[in-house]
C-alpha cells in the first residue's frame, strides 16, 4: 500500500497531502482585504514554498482549480498567474466564481502536483 504523509495538519485540515508520486495542497489565500493581484501573487508564493518543502516545484504542476469572487477580476488575476506559470509547463486549470471563506477573500489557489 501506499503510505499517505499529510503535513501542516489541523483538525479540519492538511495544507499538503502526499500520496504516491502525488502532492495535493489546500486551497491557498492571500491577504485578506488586498487587491486581486496581490491575494493572487501571495497564493502562487504560498504555493512555491509548500511544494519546495516536499520537494517539488511549478514546473510539476499537473492542475489547477482558481476560485474567484468575482469572474471580473479574471483578468487581473491571469497576469499574475500568466507571469508566474514557467513557460511550456502550463498545468490543466480550471477557474469560477464562488462565494469564499470570507468577503475580504478575492481569490483561492488549489494544486495538485507531481513529486519531482
Amino acid at each position: 500500500m501506499t503510505e499517505i504523509k499529510r503535513h501542516h495538519t489541523n483538525t479540519r485540515m492538511s495544507q499538503i497531502v502526499e500520496h504516491g508520486d502525488v502532492i495535493y495542497l489546500a486551497g491557498q489565500v492571500g491577504t485578506a482585504g488586498a487587491d486581486v493581484a496581490t491575494q493572487t501573487q501571495d497564493c502562487l508564493d504560498k504555493v512555491d514554498t509548500l511544494l519546495a518543502e516536499v520537494g517539488s516545484d511549478k514546473t510539476r504542476i499537473l492542475q489547477s482549480t482558481i476560485w474567484l469572487a468575482d469572474m471580473a477580476d479574471f483578468a487581473a488575476m491571469n497576469a499574475v498567474w500568466d507571469a508566474w506559470v514557467p513557460e511550456g509547463n502550463a498545468p490543466a486549470r480550471a477557474c469560477g466564481e464562488s462565494k469564499l471563506a470570507t468577503p475580504e477573500y478575492l481569490v483561492e489557489v488549489l494544486v495538485i502536483a507531481a513529486k519531482a
